[in-house]
């Protein structure tokens, strides 16, 4: 097991984590980066999808591919097959000992397994169990595969991205993996508080679909509050004008001058002063109403000069403002590279050499919170897990001929 950092809140604290591709590995993720030691449970010989899914395909091909590599830095893999007599063992002596179940099946696989909650609880209560699942473990749609697209689908997102002209449209990134994977680590965070306060276990039932809808803020409170059915707007915000993105000589600039205080200010960077006055956009109001009007007027002179010029001028104003960036570009930008938040790990590929992955967004007493280790190759630490629980060399081989690890 590597060596907890000093800031390793989560240290002592086993995790099994027996998930797959995105959400339920990031909820994993998450944990190891504050200091959990996860053993990540593989079917022998195919392991976690997300090994063969990237945009490398050598290594993909080394079951190494970039989506896994991305989300599981830090922890122990062990291979572990709970369809043979041997691998059920395997698997009930790493319940026995951990604080933490982590997995994404669909409803009722584990428990087809012989490993449903009460089982799980009689081996250990102390156990939290974590179960997380496109829709939750009831409800009508609780045996629908889950995918992000198909979650982002069903949610309303896909609804109110884009354009009046282009929606429904799909966020650029799988944006319901990762609220699902956030939810869960909290999720377990919680119980484990409890946990250290009761010796309580829990059994905790986390559906992407649910933290979906939790995550979109105004856009559902909109319609729950106010009644009014959320639209479109491109990259408008409902609540405020001018409020969006915005063409300037060479690129598009975000602008939110939500209040009249920044909105005024705006104006006065843009020697547009009569902007202020002008009964179109003279209160907050107006301006909503005549947003494509003013849109048109204030482009008119933010064309004259380049987001980057516009920024800096804006900023010191008072004006909430920023150019529209590239992945690449904001990976190296001054602000995230001062906050640490990639970190470069030892490659587990055949030819070694180095990886960048993302760390935690969150710092501790000061720390940024980076990967404990490499991701690991497919069932790297089975022997290392197998003989901490007590198995011998000659019982580890025998599970090997069995197909159990």
């Amino acid at each position: 097991m590597n060596e907890p950092s000093g800031s390793a809140l989560l240290d002592g604290v086993r995790v099994l984590d027996m998930t797959n591709v995105l959400s339920g590995p990031y909820a994993g993720y998450q944990l190891a980066l504050m200091g959990a030691d996860v053993v990540k449970l593989e079917v022998p010989g195919t392991g976690d999808l997300a090994r063969r899914l990237g945009a490398d395909p050598g290594l993909s091909s080394e079951d190494l591919g970039v989506s896994f590599l991305a989300q599981n830095a830090g922890k122990r893999s062990v291979t572990v097959n709970l369809k043979t007599a041997g691998g059920r063992e395997v698997f009930t002596r790493l319940v026995a000992e951990a604080d933490v179940l982590l997995e994404n099946f669909r409803p009722g696989v584990l428990e087809r397994l012989g490993f449903g909650w009460d089982r799980l609880r009689e081996i250990n209560p102390g156990l939290v169990y974590c179960a997380l699942s496109g829709f939750g473990a009831d409800g009508p749609m609780r045996e629908r595969p889950a995918y992000d697209q198909v979650i982002q689908g069903l949610s309303g997102i896909m609804s109110v991205t884009g354009s009046p002209e282009s929606a429904p449209l799909r966020v650029g990134y799988p944006v319901c993996d990762s609220a699902g994977g956030l939810a869960a680590a909290f999720a377990v965070s919680s119980a484990l508080l409890r946990k250290h306060r009761t010796g309580q276990g829990a059994y905790l039932d986390v559906s992407m679909l649910d933290a979906a809808l939790s995550g979109m803020g105004w856009v559902v409170s909109d319609y729950l509050v106010a009644g009014r059915e959320p639209q479109p707007m491109a990259n408008e915000n409902r609540t405020a004008a001018p409020s969006g993105t915005f063409d300037t000589a060479d690129g598009k600039l975000n602008i939110a001058a939500n209040k009249q205080q920044q909105y005024e200010a705006l104006c006065a960077v843009l020697d547009r002063s009569e902007l202020v006055t002008d009964s179109r956009f003279a209160t907050r109001e107006a301006r909503k109403t005549n947003r494509d009007a003013l849109r048109e007027e204030l482009e008119a002179t933010l064309r004259t000069r380049t987001a980057e010029e516009w920024d800096k001028v804006l900023l010191p104003a008072g004006v909430p403002a920023a150019p529209v960036l590239t992945v690449p570009q904001v990976l190296h930008s001054p602000q995230v590279e001062h906050r640490k938040l990639t970190h470069r790990v030892p490659s587990p590929a055949p030819a070694g050499g180095e990886l960048t992955v993302c760390g935690s967004p969150a710092h501790v007493d000061g720390e940024a919170l980076a990967p404990a280790g490499p991701p690991p190759r497919l069932g790297e630490h089975t022997d290392e897990v197998l003989a901490a629980l007590g198995y011998t060399a000659d019982d580890i081989a025998g599970l090997r001929a069995e197909g159990a690890v």
